[in-house]
């Protein structure tokens, strides 16, 4: 008797310790997965800010460039060269 009620609370903790890991095995999973995508968010977040600091640093190198003057004052600050015509498209 004491055999069978020994066998029969072996089997009990035995199918707790399988529910216990598969439960933890989901819940790591869960948290891999959106730890891969944090990953992946944060990485792209790296690729911007060093294509910027590329630009950057090309701006800082060629500062003294009257072509990067030029350019920046186009976009930047909407100049334009004495005697050019800006032209607006305001068909779309």
């Amino acid at each position: 008797m004491k055999f069978k009620r020994a066998s029969f609370c072996i089997k009990i903790v035995i199918l707790a310790m399988l529910v216990y890991g598969s439960i933890s095995l989901i819940s790591a999973r869960e948290r891999t997965a959106m730890a891969e995508t944090d990953r992946a968010a944060l990485q792209a977040q790296v690729d911007a800010l060093l294509r910027e600091n590329a630009e950057l640093e090309y701006d800082i190198a060629h500062a003294g460039d009257p072509t990067v003057i030029a350019e920046i004052a186009r976009t930047k600050l909407g100049l334009v060269m004495p005697g050019e015509k800006i032209l607006y498209d305001v068909g779309n």
